[in-house]
């Protein structure tokens, strides 16, 4: 029986549910929990958040991947008692967003420091929480190619992911060829990894997915929701359709069904920004599903897509 490491503890792979594989509980560059303009009490983190995950839970949803790395804005005592109190397996993350998130501390660490430090957080916990990291994140700098920092922590990231068994999760497919270059050295199946974001607005003509699935590794389709209808849209915003009609082909004629994954993307309690309004996890149930129905999109393959494709992902491979 497969695990997976939760905040609250390992759980098996058969309770994980439908799976929002790729949200955030409170995202914020470094330094913006210190900006007065921004500083959320508990209380206020509680009253944005809690109803969201409520909602996620009565809808059918079971289990919430935190996607917010190191330096930006991670809690884990806060994410421990949100699990406690609405039912929702809450998987977080270890790694960082993109190197242009890290903190000076860790500008120049070597991939063995950045590979003990994921390890770490993964095998013994983070900070002093006791809740273990259920998978790691890296990311593609500002600008669109990787950067040294960016490499080092590709390459921490898959030997953490090799010793420990945990999955990879990347913010941006673009500038894929030194990434997969990377694990290839390092000896990391792709399909250990999911790259994140061929969908939105900015980088989808950028983001070669089906070349990366014809190597074996995963896609993510993980900015559900992030329409140029919406009042005021964010500027990676792609129109519903478009975005819609692009994730069809690639699970239907193109073939790709077994190694995609789909999310929102939506942040609970934004750091630091005002978020985008209305935009939730539960775009998954309240249009994203009913989307796909509507397009003769079975049951069947909705499971696939939100509960085995995730869970066979998330499990620990060791």
């Amino acid at each position: 029986m497969g695990k997976v490491n939760t905040v609250l503890g390992p759980v098996a792979t058969e309770t994980l549910g439908l799976i929002a594989f790729h949200e955030h509980i409170g995202y914020g560059m470094p330094g913006s929990e210190l900006d007065s303009k921004w500083w959320k009490t508990p209380e206020q983190k509680y009253e944005e958040t809690v109803p969201k995950l409520r909602a996620f839970h009565e809808y059918g949803g079971g289990t919430f991947v935190d996607a917010t790395g190191i330096c930006n804005g991670r809690d884990l005592d806060y994410y421990k008692s949100l699990s406690a109190k609405t039912g929702v397996h809450i998987v977080a993350s270890t790694g960082f967003v993109g190197g242009d998130t890290a903190l000076a501390h860790f500008a120049h660490a070597s991939v063995e420091y950045l590979a003990d430090q994921f390890i770490h957080e993964i095998t013994v916990g983070i900070g002093n929480s006791g809740a273990k990291a259920g998978i790691i994140k890296v990311g593609v700098s500002r600008g669109g190619r990787m950067t040294d920092l960016d490499k080092r922590i590709y390459r921490a990231a898959a030997r953490a992911a090799k010793l420990t068994g945990v999955a990879v999760m990347t913010h941006l497919a673009i500038d894929a060829e030194p990434a997969i270059e990377i694990f290839g050295e390092e000896g990391l199946p792709l399909d250990r990894v999911v790259f994140g974001h061929v969908d939105d607005g900015v980088n989808h003509d950028k983001s070669k997915d089906t070349w990366i699935a014809s190597l074996g590794g995963r896609i993510g389709f993980d900015t559900f929701g992030y329409e140029t209808e919406l009042p005021d849209p964010p500027f990676w915003a792609r129109p519903r359709k478009d975005r819609l009609d692009h994730f069809l082909r690639f699970i239907g004629e193109q073939g790709y069904l077994g190694q995609v994954l789909a999310s929102a993307d939506a942040n609970c309690s934004p750091l630091g920004w005002p978020g985008v309004k209305g935009h939730t996890v539960n775009y998954i149930f309240e249009d994203l599903i009913p989307d796909l129905r509507a397009a003769g999109i079975d049951e069947a393959t909705i499971t696939t897509i939100f509960v085995d494709n995730p869970a066979d992902f998330l499990t620990l491979h060791n």
